[in-house]
């Protein structure tokens, strides 16, 4: 072999070791920086959740509760935490939940109430009554009404002047807290619930409105509402079955018909 040949042959051989070197010394140098990016974690903060799915009216306990590892940037007000309430599992023993709550869950005040025995009354929001009114397959959308759903309240009554029969619209989209005794829906949430009592939430004035329709009604029925309407307003009642907001009222009804009404002017505040 000539020497030319054996002179390129070994530059060309340095040359590809000295570029190999130059790529292991680079491959090197980003190595721990990206190794650095892969490890590092946000902190956490210890967070308290439900360890199980719970349904309305249910108490809490040690096993429903857990303590779970939650990313520091995503705690938000209302969480409770390690840092602030450490003894919290013991505090919310026997606490009532009052929505529906999924394992996993963070725990808030809103969706819980107190832990005394009066459950009905823990789950009624401030302001709200809760009213008990009668109802059938016929009348309660054929036992397909379950706590928690929505409901517009219809009254039937006969008109005694001409024997035909009315139909009206007392109150919409009004939350049903029961049916009998049950407040919470079938394991299954499939099963229909034939009961013969629904207890509504109701603000003062609607439990005026159907303390007033159920002597006047023939019957009155529940139809159900679509979950999608769950947003609309509950507040709304028949306002020409109240009379005078500031004066006792006195009503006189006859046959399912209102054939007076009275107002008596209430004494002065002394």
């Amino acid at each position: 072999m000539k020497p030319t040949r054996i002179i390129i042959l070994a530059v060309a051989v340095v040359a590809a070791g000295l570029a190999g070197l130059l790529a292991v010394r680079l491959a090197g140098n980003k190595g721990p920086e990206l190794v650095e990016t892969v490890i590092k974690r946000e902190p956490t903060v210890k967070v308290l959740v439900s360890s199980e799915n719970l349904p309305v009216g249910s108490r809490l306990n040690e096993k429903s509760m857990e303590w779970i590892a939650w990313p520091e940037g995503g705690v938000i007000d209302g969480f409770i935490t390690a840092d602030k309430r450490p003894d919290a599992i013991t505090e919310l023993q026997g606490v009532v939940v009052r929505m529906p709550m999924f394992k996993g869950e963070p725990l808030r005040a809103e969706k819980v109430a107190d832990s005394s025995s009066r459950i009905m009354s823990s789950l009624l929001p401030a302001g709200k009554r809760a009213v008990a009114t009668e109802i059938s397959v016929s009348t309660g959308a054929g036992g397909f009404v379950l706590p928690n759903d929505r409901v517009d309240i219809i009254m039937v009554r006969e008109n005694k002047d001409d024997g035909r029969y009315i139909t009206e619209n007392i109150l919409n989209n009004i939350r049903v807290l029961a049916i009998d005794q049950q407040i919470q829906e079938t394991e299954d949430g499939k099963k229909a619930v034939v009961g013969t009592t629904a207890t509504l939430e109701l603000t003062p004035d609607q439990a005026q409105v159907i303390a007033v329709s159920q002597q006047m009604a023939e019957r009155l029925t529940l139809a159900l509402r679509s979950v999608a309407d769950s947003q609309e307003a509950d507040t709304v009642a028949a306002d020409y079955l109240l009379h005078g907001r500031d004066r006792a009222d006195i009503q006189v009804i006859k046959s399912g018909s209102i054939v007076k009404s009275t107002a008596a002017t209430q004494a002065p505040a002394q």
